[in-house]
């Protein structure tokens, strides 16, 4: 789907009181769905085991700090 078009998808979703931030937000999340999908589609993904080896590390090492 065109840019613009999701742009104006959304804002007919939005109620018409919405704050800018909330537009943004909304924005946001929706650009990084695409992104994960795109990501998915071309192979840029982790495994469950690999996910869970990085919090791992991540973690000990804040422990260690």
């Amino acid at each position: 789907m065109e840019a613009k078009q999701t742009v104006r998808d959304l804002l007919d979703r939005l109620p018409d009181n919405c704050r800018l931030d909330e537009v943004l937000y909304h924005l946001y999340v929706l650009h990084e769905i695409e992104q994960g999908r795109s990501d998915a589609k071309d192979g840029r993904t982790l495994t469950h085991k690999q996910v869970v080896q990085e919090l791992r590390s991540k973690w000990q090492q804040g422990v260690a700090k």
